[in-house]
């Protein structure tokens, strides 16, 4: 298997898979699991005469079934049944590594946001400028809304609180960590938190975060694609 075309995300993976340590750069997790590879061979080499004498009562045409119903699940379908683009098409995201009550409390959230109204701005239905904007707090002695009279819109209160613990994480269940420089990357837990470049960031530096986050196996929320034109 060419291990250097995956990304850190789906090595880590595979080394969880056959229990070995995640840590170190995306260089370490592939001699990691090329020693792994090495390691069980010699013994195959030595099984593989003893299930010949014992495999008269075997066909050959279970064994060949058998491997080609293994490579479709490993290639096409995951764990779950669900099926898997491949690997030129499709490049599976990076997921945290939570424990239960934070998954626990994510998926509360995420209840409670579907039962949620959704805030206007006040009058919004009368001026379609207002109707673009967020939410504000209605002020004035008049203002109908802010005296909760009927058929206007709600107001944000404390009561529309979301569960603290997942308060802040992203849906993913990562922490969203702004950087500005591929120097801001250092020291950030590819477990559990990710990056959020910032808006007023340019195409070169967007360019070096992309590369430092692929060696650090970082997650980029908001990455894109980059049109590289000059010098770029």
């Amino acid at each position: 298997m060419a291990y250097a075309d995956l990304t850190v995300a789906e090595l880590k993976d595979l080394l969880r898979e056959r229990g070995l340590p995640v840590s170190g750069k995306k260089a370490d997790l592939i001699a990691r699991l090329s020693e792994s590879d090495d390691a069980p061979s010699e013994e195959t080499v030595e099984a593989e005469p003893e299930e010949e004498d014992n495999g008269d009562d075997v066909s050959p045409t279970d064994d060949s079934s058998d491997e080609v119903e293994g490579d479709y699940q490993e290639v096409g379908f995951d764990e779950e049944g669900d099926f898997e683009e491949w690997d030129e098409l499709h490049t599976a995201r990076q997921k945290p590594v939570l424990d239960e009550s934070t998954k626990l409390a994510l998926k509360m959230r995420s209840e409670q946001s579907k039962k949620q109204p959704k805030f206007r701005r006040q009058e919004w239905f009368r001026y379609r400028r207002l109707s673009k904007t967020g939410y504000r707090k209605p002020k004035g002695d008049d203002s109908s809304m802010r005296k909760n009279r009927k058929y206007r819109s709600p107001m944000a209160r404390v009561g529309y609180g979301k569960v603290a613990a997942a308060r802040g994480l992203h849906p993913s269940g990562f922490e969203e960590v702004l950087v500005h420089k591929a120097d801001h990357l250092d020291g950030l837990d590819p477990e559990r938190q990710a990056v959020r470049i910032g808006s007023s960031v340019g195409n070169r530096k967007r360019s070096r975060i992309h590369e430092r986050a692929d060696e650090l196996g970082l997650r980029v929320l908001n990455r894109r694609q980059i049109d590289k034109r000059g010098d770029l």
